[in-house]
């Protein structure tokens, strides 16, 4: 009973509120219990923090910048930047740029405060009817049990990790809000596993509650907050996520607390039954799937009011600063994040061969000619138009006088160091952000797509059955058809046959570097690349390279070994590396005995 009664002591000791304020919630400037909780705009306030918490824009919680600059996919412009410092492992227990802990913890207290109060049968959120009322509440239960599982699953990805005698451990899981006074803050962190499975609870009852897809009858919330809003798909998606990530190789128990392959073969196939059931959830009505084609991608269906098919969890800001933080500066940007050619050489070719393949048809000589066509929904290039100014980016050097051209590295002082800037999720407008006629554009944060579940899909698949092996409840999907699917989707020259998935196809090492790199790929710019390297133990210490072009009388070499950033600060690393895990913040380990935190941070 001892451990229930902390939550109170465990979140004033997070300095956000006074314990005062705790035990007396007031809301507004001074609206005490009584009155909040009579008024359902109050109540459902209350709640609804918690939502508007998760970030709008891709760049909102990182300084600028994407989080693709503290992995091998771009470095960033900005040297003083909190990005830049994470890729070079310039962080600490006290100075954590992807720290949450604080954030997540006030929202846990809002939802639980929420289900605690703002249900009870006093309470009235619509007149027309009883029936009208009680879906209402029903629905906002929905999304109280899914935000409190996106806040564990938030605090999954960023503080999971072993600790240094081998336990996986995530985060302290509270559920309640009980004002009893209490000695002491002794409270602990919940295994991982204990987290995945309040996350999939919370999941399970949220799914009892809300739509199957939002945009059919009376959505309730959700003709208030359309954008953005919850229904199953969503849930759906949240669970294929969490999952996935629970198989991963970085959160495997060790040591005394190790367990068995036949276990760990167990976690994979929870992850490939739960996508597989995702996908039939999110099937369209007439039964075939949707995948994403790149399309709400390419043409810029992303700067639109209503929400694509392909996202299933968005967020929606209409503003400029991605472009002032991204643009190349010649356009009055800052070129935040700088695609690496890391990257650049993931992309396939145009046949779907890798760039080194025996078989590819690339050409060093003109290395952006019959490619993947993502690597243009991804990045800017020299001779490419910017776009809608009609104007080509000139990122090379002339071979006669050594000097920059106007977008190259030395012209000005933010020019791209790797010899490419970022095109995905920017504006297309023309003079965007001129003097004379500077304008917003609308924004989807596409915080899940579709494509996701997918991918989650095709990895767990691949890792409990093989490339070609079903799951008994499930015999329609293979990882090897799933991928087929996603490459003809990316429009890739495979629509009668894919000669490269073959090749890789006949055994679970090689097929499961295909789906590496096809994620790598398709949620390049997505905030995600960092955490699939750290759950998968990928290497951390690789060079990012970028390209140098000579110009010497219109015709032009490339040079793409240049190296731009390396990280040698960071060391040989091997499994056992701290840098996979985060710190826990300084303050909760000092005030927690009892807290363990990640391996390679405690001392």
């Amino acid at each position: 009973m001892k451990k229930k009664y902390l939550y109170t002591a465990l979140f004033c000791a997070f300095g956000l509120f006074s314990c005062e304020d705790i035990l007396e919630p007031k809301i507004d400037g001074g609206y005490g219990d009584e009155f909040t909780w009579k008024n359902p705009n109050k109540a459902k306030g209350i709640l609804l923090q918690a939502y508007d918490m998760i970030p709008k824009q891709w760049d909102s919680e990182y300084s600028g910048a994407f989080l693709d600059v503290a992995t091998d996919n771009a470095v960033c412009g900005d040297l003083s930047s909190s990005m830049y410092k994470l890729g070079q492992g310039g962080f600490s227990n006290s100075s954590y740029p992807l720290d949450i802990w604080n954030k997540a913890y006030t929202q846990f207290y809002n939802i639980n405060l929420f289900l605690e109060n703002g249900l009870a049968d006093d309470i009235i959120y619509r007149l027309a009817s009883e029936d009208v009322n009680q879906e209402f509440k029903k629905r906002l239960k929905g999304v109280a049990h899914f935000l409190r599982a996106w806040w564990g699953s938030e605090l999954l990805r960023v503080y999971g990790g072993l600790s240094e005698d081998g336990e996986a451990l995530g985060y302290y899981i509270v559920t309640e809000t009980l004002r009893s006074p209490e000695q002491g803050l002794e409270y602990q962190r919940n295994t991982y596993e204990e987290c995945v499975q309040q996350i999939l609870k919370d999941c399970e009852t949220a799914l009892t509650c809300l739509p199957e897809k939002l945009g059919s009858g009376n959505d309730g919330i959700y003709s208030e907050v359309n954008i953005g809003a919850i229904d199953r798909r969503t849930v759906w998606a949240l669970k294929s996520r969490v999952t996935l990530y629970a198989a991963s190789p970085a959160y495997r128990p060790q040591g005394s607390y190790a367990i068995s392959d036949e276990e760990a073969e167990e976690r994979w196939e929870r992850a490939a039954r739960i996508s597989c059931e995702a996908l039939d959830a999110t099937m369209e009505a007439d039964g075939k799937p949707l995948i994403g084609s790149y399309v709400p991608l390419k043409e810029d269906k992303f700067n639109q009011n209503k929400t694509p098919d392909e996202f299933l969890f968005c967020k929606f800001h209409n503003n400029q600063s991605l472009e002032r933080s991204n643009f190349p500066p010649r356009f009055r940007g800052n070129a935040h994040t700088q695609p690496s050619q890391n990257l650049v050489d993931a992309f396939y070719d145009i046949n779907g061969y890798p760039i080194d393949h025996v078989e590819t048809v690339y050409n060093d000589a003109q290395p952006y000619e019959l490619r993947d066509p993502r690597l243009d929904w991804n990045i800017y290039y020299d001779g490419r138009v910017f776009g809608k100014e009609n104007v080509p980016l000139d990122i090379y050097v002339d071979g006669v006088t050594g000097r920059p051209a106007q977008d190259a590295e030395g012209f000005d002082y933010r020019n791209s160091r790797t010899g490419y800037y970022l095109r995905k999720w920017l504006s297309t407008k023309a003079k965007m952000l001129s003097v004379e006629n500077s304008q917003n554009d609308n924004h989807m944060h596409a915080i899940i797509r579709r494509a996701e579940i997918y991918h989650n899909c095709a990895e767990a698949l691949n890792e409990a059955v093989g490339p070609k092996g079903v799951l008994p409840d499930h015999p329609t999907y293979t990882a090897y058809g799933i991928m087929w699917t996603v490459r003809k989707a990316a429009e890739l020259n495979v629509k009668t046959a894919d000669g490269y998935l073959d090749e890789v196809a006949t055994d679970k090492d090689s097929f499961r570097k295909l789906i590496q790199n096809e994620r790598r790929i398709e949620f390049a710019f997505e905030n995600q690349r960092y955490f699939d390297m750290r759950r998968w133990l990928l290497p951390l210490d690789e060079s990012v390279r970028g390209v140098k072009c000579v110009n010497t009388d219109g015709t032009k070499v490339y040079d793409t070994e240049m190296e731009v950033e390396n990280r040698e600060r960071l060391g040989n690393r091997n499994t056992n590396s701290k840098y996979y895990y985060a710190p826990l913040p300084y303050d909760e380990l000092v005030k927690n005995p009892l807290m363990k935190d990640n391996r390679g941070w405690s001392k």
